[in-house]
């Protein structure tokens, strides 16, 4: 049933072997940067790449400020404390995300608000927003949204980029200052990303990016803060242990996080950040391939919403149903072809299972159908 896809997508990387979801590509200055550290002896959390990469990533996101951290979740940890969360709020995300977007809010001591999702964009949907906020909360005298039921403030909105595709940034923006509530972009897939021409990350009070090694680049593990220069610097300051400077004590002001990006991985991330634009390019073309591929047939290629660019970072389609959905996930892991169905919704997790929620039918149907297609850089010469 699935056999032309499944010959489609092995000629897009030329091999019969197993062909996983998305892997890394070191064609670059990689091994060059990499041996330079350790040349240098700096290989941990102080050294020149570190600082070039977050030079690096500022001017190619736009943002004011970029602040590297060991990985997205330390990054999106640190954003939502900067952006006032605290012990007993609540913040509103989606239901349909990977796992760190709610874990991140966890750490905090909060706990997360599932609203639904637009179909086009497979993220936060604000018309959903408003009206779960409409039914259920309120803003006090002191600007502040509280839940009707119990007086608990809603502290911020957490949308995700999922797949790569920007979520409706503007409406979100626009009911998330009515609401009192600061906007935090978990950025974490969408580096290469733009919505109406503007890198996705850098439109809320703060974003985050990832760098893990199924990104579209990678540091082996990895994240950023993207955020301003106020902002900026009170997130280096706590995710290097809030350490104040001095040239030989050790002072500590307050209680900080050890969540430094070690040099050694920015060399990596400096290197592959050189190649994005040759990647992104190369994973439109992808994308456009299997769009050719799926028309007018039953499987639905997820296009990138209207007025944005999509890096793709996973491609994506629908099903016509969940039977369908698992009919294609068999085929094509069994013949070496690595697929995945999206997450299961936060919801239905153990941890998050008594969390509030509105009515999240748009993300239950996606579940029930969205598969991943492989999606790594094609080798040269194989498109």
């Amino acid at each position: 049933m699935f056999d032309s896809l499944v010959r489609f997508v092995r000629d897009q990387y030329g091999t019969n072997d197993f062909i996983p979801l998305h892997a890394p590509v070191f064609s670059g200055n990689e091994q060059k940067y990499v041996a330079e550290t350790i040349e240098s002896t700096f290989v941990s959390s102080v050294g020149a790449f570190v600082d070039r990469f977050e030079h690096d990533m500022q001017a190619y996101t736009g943002s004011p400020r970029a602040v590297a951290t060991v990985n997205g979740t330390a990054a999106l940890h640190i954003a939502l404390m900067l952006a006032g969360v605290k012990p007993g709020d609540l913040v509103i995300t989606q239901s349909l995300t990977f796992v760190a977007t709610c874990n991140a809010i966890a750490y905090c001591g909060a706990e997360p608000v599932f609203v639904d999702v637009d179909r086009d964009t497979l993220g936060l949907s604000p018309v959903a927003l408003e009206a779960w906020l409409e039914a259920e909360a309120y803003v006090d005298a002191d600007g502040h949204c509280r839940l009707k039921r119990d007086e608990r403030v809603l502290r911020a909105c957490l949308p995700m980029h999922t797949f790569g595709h920007p979520v409706a940034l503007d409406a979100l923006l626009d009911v998330s200052k009515r609401w009192g509530l600061a906007l935090v972009e978990d950025a974490a897939e969408s580096l290469g990303s733009t919505y109406k021409g503007r890198h996705t990350g850098t439109f809320g009070l703060i974003g985050t990016l990832s760098f893990n090694g199924n990104k579209v680049i990678t540091t082996g593990g990895g994240g950023m803060l993207l955020t301003s220069e106020a902002l900026g610097a009170r997130a280096k300051y706590l995710t290097t242990t809030a350490k104040q400077p001095h040239p030989y004590e050790f002072v500590h002001s307050e209680i900080g996080y050890n969540y430094r990006l070690p040099n050694i991985n920015a060399a990596l991330g400096c290197a592959q950040l050189e190649q994005l634009e040759t990647f992104l390019a190369a994973k439109r073309d992808l994308a456009m391939g299997y769009a050719d591929e799926l028309a007018g047939g039953d499987l639905q290629f997820v296009f990138e919403p209207e007025g944005c660019r999509s890096n793709y970072w996973l491609n994506a389609v629908a099903c016509q149903d969940l039977a369908q959905r698992d009919a294609l996930l068999k085929a094509t892991n069994e013949r070496g072809v690595m697929t995945r169905p999206i997450w299961t919704l936060m919801n239905r997790l153990p941890a998050y299972q008594h969390c509030l929620k509105g009515d999240l039918s748009t993300a239950e149907w996606l579940e029930a159908r969205i598969v991943n297609l492989p999606s790594s850089v094609p080798p040269l010469g194989c498109t």
